[in-house]
């Protein structure tokens, strides 16, 4: 009996460090940092939106369930396109966020970016991408202003660059092609001006 109990207390001890093994190899395994990553652009500073420079971006680490759809991995040749909205500094830049082929796939076949100005700046700082306009075009004649006529209904703002001159304020608007030769005949003839509407559900 003793031999008996000998040999159950020697397999409970050897079953009980076993257990403090597994138990302490699980720990470490929780503790230890997740090494794998995905190597994404993000802003190196927040920016304000419009045409993007070399050093604006910086490559970051990301875990791999956390990347979003469509983000700039490093060698994206970035520098020169437009920024449609400010980003915060760290933000993963992804494709819908430029101007291009991304973001207007959002918005149906058939749309073209079309780059106009607004004859008032203050106006054009109130907007932001995503924004639904209508633009208006008063056209001057050796009478005075005539009575403005709108030029395009429902057009949703891409981005809003800046780029103020005297001839206004550069916005970029999703339109159709009809849209766009409208708004290039009103803009060539007078000064255009937007009214905000409520955002596309």
């Amino acid at each position: 009996m003793r031999a008996l109990r000998r040999f159950l207390d020697r397999r409970h001890r050897l079953i009980a460090t076993a257990v403090a093994a597994l138990a302490m190899g699980c720990a470490v395994l929780a503790l230890r940092p997740d090494t794998a990553s995905v190597t994404v652009l993000t802003a190196a500073k927040d920016l304000p939106g419009g045409v993007l420079e070399p050093a604006d971006l910086t490559p970051a680490p990301l875990r791999p369930g956390t990347v979003p759809d469509g983000a700039l991995r490093p060698g994206t040749p970035y520098a020169g396109k437009i920024l449609t909205g400010p980003a915060r500094r760290g933000e993963p830049l992804t494709d819908v966020r430029l101007l291009g082929p991304g973001l207007l796939a959002a918005h149906g076949e058939g749309t073209v970016a079309t780059p106009v100005r607004v004859a008032d700046p203050e106006t054009a700082r109130l907007l932001s991408p995503g924004d639904v306009v209508d633009v208006l075009a008063a056209t001057s004649t050796w009478d005075g202003d005539a009575p403005a006529t709108v030029a395009a209904e429902d057009v949703t703002v891409l981005a809003t660059p800046g780029g103020e001159s005297e001839r206004g304020a550069l916005i970029v608007l999703a339109t159709t092609s009809a849209q766009a030769t409208e708004l290039a005949s009103a803009q060539a003839g007078g000064r255009l001006s937007i009214t905000i509407g409520p955002r596309a559900g």
